[in-house]
């Protein structure tokens, strides 16, 4: 995933003025949600020292006096990405010298001296937990023309306090937890997020009402491993009550979180999420593989049939829960025995998509000294799973057909919208909705809620041309 940051998007600020006008920045994203809601962090803590986000015009002229680069350090690729826009922008310091570069996230925490070796011309690197650090790198290398680097290994603060410019009214983040206590022999999370803290209860739901406050509809609740949330205190029951807690915050229509840990998924959440009006059907549950001996290789503390008992007692709680995941492929060792359990297992839970990923080896990890398997069994295995998940995708996107749902329109659109005369979000239970207007009515706008009838869908996703004449649903509400 990538995302870019521009004066296109429709932002709010949260927990800070602004000051005078010093330049125009361009922030673009690789990585996971909490990689975008740290992009929000970025944003807010630049136009609190009086940055304004450049226009897509102002990018494409490489007329910006502040880049940032915002990392991930999950799969080799998105190594590779980070390294290639790197090197691109090289390209706009030899347009405008003046232009500031800086390289923030996972990467930067993890390959702080590779990035000022081999990129002289990016100007600070900040890891994870110095955001806040960023305007004082950018003047001190606007100042001495050095490289600035600033990455500390423990949290000082917790990034909720940092002022935020969020990219949705409608739609907030809300960081419940940092890091991970995890082991997983694949990961290089922990190594570059530190171990799992908690925010108080409090904090978290007085940051969710303050986004009601300022128009969100829908909050998602992020964590490496979200329903631990508590356990680092001895509290078991933290998460299920903070579910509790914001189905009673008034004006907050949609609550989902990720990414949950089958080991952690407890019956308690279950109820919370069945039993809590405004707690979404929708669940991302990485399986990674199921293969039990694979899964031990990799330490995962959980077995493939405790996994789909899971599965199994949110269906039975929440009959129209939509359930995703994330699977690796190839991961060393594993044999086609293995494969074909992991195949098996995904017939079974019927996921309404995965996320499959081919093993890349992380440096630093455990797994990362294991002999890998060679690319053809590898990417042969990818394409297989890859059509087995596709065929039940699409299966049940067509079932959908003829329901009716209730979409939150976003600000960002399908890449055909435009050509369609349509405008795009998501339906309760996360499925992605490109809704048309019927003749005579209203067209919808970011923020509305709009019921309608689901025409068509596609591989990943809905269409929604209803025609109220035949009876079919049409209705806008704020």
């Amino acid at each position: 995933m990538s995302t870019e940051r521009t004066g296109g998007a429709r932002q709010t600020m949260d927990g800070a003025g602004k000051a005078p006008v010093k330049g125009v920045y361009y922030i673009h994203t690789l990585g996971c949600q909490m990689n975008e809601h740290d992009s929000e962090r970025i944003a807010g803590v630049l136009e609190a020292d009086g940055y304004r986000p450049a226009s897509p015009g102002q990018v494409e002229a490489r007329q910006v006096d502040v880049m940032v680069l915002n990392t991930c350090a999950v799969r080799d690729n998105a190594t590779k990405r980070m390294y290639g826009t790197i090197g691109r922008w090289a390209r706009y310091k030899q347009a405008n010298p003046s232009t500031l570069i800086a390289v923030g996230g996972c990467m930067a925490q993890k390959d702080r001296q590779r990035i000022t070796r081999t990129a002289p011309w990016v100007d600070a690197v900040f890891g994870t937990k110095n955001i806040g650090s960023l305007p004082r790198l950018l003047d001190r290398a606007a100042g001495t023309g050095s490289p600035q680097v600033e990455v500390a290994d423990d949290l000082a603060v917790f990034p909720s306090q940092l002022p935020t410019v969020r990219a949705s009214r409608s739609s907030a983040w809300v960081s419940i937890s940092v890091g991970c206590n995890n082991t997983c022999t694949f990961c290089i999370v922990p190594s570059v997020r530190g171990r799992e803290r908690d925010r108080p209860m409090g904090e978290i739901l007085d940051e969710v009402a303050r986004c009601v406050r300022s128009g969100a509809k829908e909050v998602t609740l992020l964590g490496q491993n979200v329903n631990s949330y508590g356990w680092s205190t001895g509290d078991r029951y933290a998460f299920p009550k903070l579910l509790r807690a914001c189905g009673r915050i008034e004006g907050l229509e949609r609550v989902r979180f990720t990414s949950p840990h089958p080991a952690a998924f407890t019956d308690q959440v279950i109820r919370a999420m069945a039993e809590t009006p405004n707690v979404m059907h929708q669940l991302h549950m990485p399986l990674q593989s199921g293969s039990d001996r694979i899964l031990r290789a990799m330490r995962r503390s959980y077995r493939s049939q405790r996994f789909l008992d899971i599965l199994s007692r949110v269906r039975m709680a929440m009959p129209d829960a939509r359930i995703s995941t994330d699977i690796i492929v190839g991961f060393p060792g594993e044999s086609e025995e293995d494969f074909q359990q992991t195949m098996e297992v995904v017939r079974r839970a019927r996921f309404t998509s995965a996320y499959i990923f081919e093993y890349s080896p992380r440096p630093g990890t455990p797994a990362a000294a294991m002999e890998p398997l060679p690319k053809q069994v590898v990417q042969d295995r990818f394409d297989r799973l890859q059509a087995l998940q596709e065929s039940i995708t699409t299966d049940q996107m067509s079932q959908a057909v003829g329901s009716t749902v209730e979409v939150l329109i976003q600000p960002r659109q399908g890449h055909h919208d435009g050509q369609t005369h349509r405008v795009s979000g998501h339906e309760r239970t996360g499925i992605l909705v490109h809704v048309g207007t019927p003749a005579g009515h209203r067209a919808p706008v970011p923020g509305d809620l709009v019921t309608c009838t689901v025409t068509g869908s596609g591989p990943h996703y809905l269409i929604a041309d209803p025609d109220p004449e035949a009876g079919q649903a049409y209705a806008i509400r704020r």
